[in-house]
């Protein structure tokens, strides 16, 4: 079996231009599974560990054959929840309760009534298949499947395998005009639905572009996008570094706020962040390098910072800052933190479309 598991939709890197400056990180792995785990019910919560194939559903020995390695992180809203790992790319995975099929993607903290409202009039049901309800969703041009726990509590965007390595996801979405499947997992097999060309991978920057960000700059120069946890030291460093680069015409940020550093300030900065993505756009960076991040959350904030750490997660994204544009020949560059060679990085970026 093809060992491309790890190039689906929710993990896609980009390489770096130069050696970077540090960032508020994600420490590894293993600890951004406990924190996907803090939800799993008490009781059936196991410790998390590596596991070997006569341990796992059907569903998921396909990956193991794959070359990847699988950590048992316990019950998550009535799903077997695992971490599947290869090099430095990492992969939340779900199996179903029937142990037939698995589903990829981190558990949102969006409960299924909250995405419905936030995406009223632009969502279809999929039905059910081995257990759980899928729920197709479109933004713009821009599509997305979810499938609801088995405790009807969360929702997890990403795709559905059954044990042989065939797309669920795939066939759900089929009969919806518009809907293409684009990367693969093993042989024959398609994944996730994405907005692109049939057979053509998502990029790094074609999730980042679906993410809320603010933007602060002239739209006629080149782009570059920043991940943020606004309170973030790093974060903060990075945009008075960069701040005179967009005075200057240099370039145009679109700043994406996540949360990263929660344990670290009492939960401020998810007050932050939630507060960034209520503001319109061209509001977004001045409020935040200003200190005045006190209007409340709109009622979209959670559902919008939600998408914004899903997009986090599929790009691999391992700290704050973190910084990703078109370069002049075409491909992505990303840094993790602000790029120690400033010139390389300003004549790498591609110009304005």
């Amino acid at each position: 079996m093809r060992a491309v598991f790890f190039s689906s939709v929710f993990l896609v890197t980009a390489p770096l231009v130069a050696a970077a400056q540090p960032q508020c990180s994600i420490p590894n792995a293993a600890a951004a599974v406990v924190r996907a785990a803090e939800h799993a019910s008490a009781p059936d919560a196991v410790p998390s560990g590596p596991i070997d194939p006569p341990s796992v559903p059907a569903s998921l020995r396909h990956v193991l054959e794959a070359g990847a390695q699988l950590t048992d992180i316990g019950m998550t809203h009535g799903l077997r929840s695992y971490v599947g790992h290869s090099g430095k790319q990492f992969m939340f995975l779900h199996a179903t309760q029937d142990g037939e099929a698995l589903v990829s993607g981190m558990v949102s903290e969006l409960t299924p009534a909250q995405l419905l409202a936030a995406a009223t009039g632009q969502t279809r049901e999929l039905g059910t298949s081995h257990g759980l309800r899928g729920i197709f969703v479109t933004d713009g041009n821009q599509f997305q499947t979810f499938y609801v726990t088995p405790d009807g509590e969360r929702v997890i965007p990403g795709a559905m395998w059954d044990a042989t390595g065939k797309n669920v996801t795939r066939e759900q979405v089929t009969p919806i005009p518009g809907a293409v499947a684009a990367v693969e997992i093993g042989p024959g097999a398609s994944g996730v639905p994405v907005d692109r060309h049939a057979g053509e991978p998502p990029t790094a920057l074609s999730i980042v572009e679906q993410a809320t960000a603010g933007i602060d700059g002239d739209p006629a120069a080149p782009k570059v996008w920043m991940f943020v946890d606004p309170l973030c030291p790093f974060s903060v460093r990075a945009m008075q570094q960069l701040q005179p680069l967009v005075a200057g015409k240099r370039l145009q940020l679109a700043v994406v706020p996540i949360t990263i550093n929660d344990d670290e300030n009492g939960g401020r900065s998810t007050r932050d962040a939630l507060t960034m993505v209520s503001l319109p756009v061209d509001q977004m960076v001045e409020a935040w390098s200003a200190g005045h991040l006190i209007a409340p959350a709109s009622a979209d904030a959670p559902a919008r910072l939600s998408a914004n750490l899903a997009a986090a997660a599929a790009i691999g994204l391992r700290g704050t800052p973190t910084l990703l544009w078109r370069k002049t020949d075409g491909s992505e560059g990303r840094s993790d933190g602000v790029p120690s060679d400033m010139n390389a990085f300003l004549s790498s970026l591609a110009s304005a479309e």
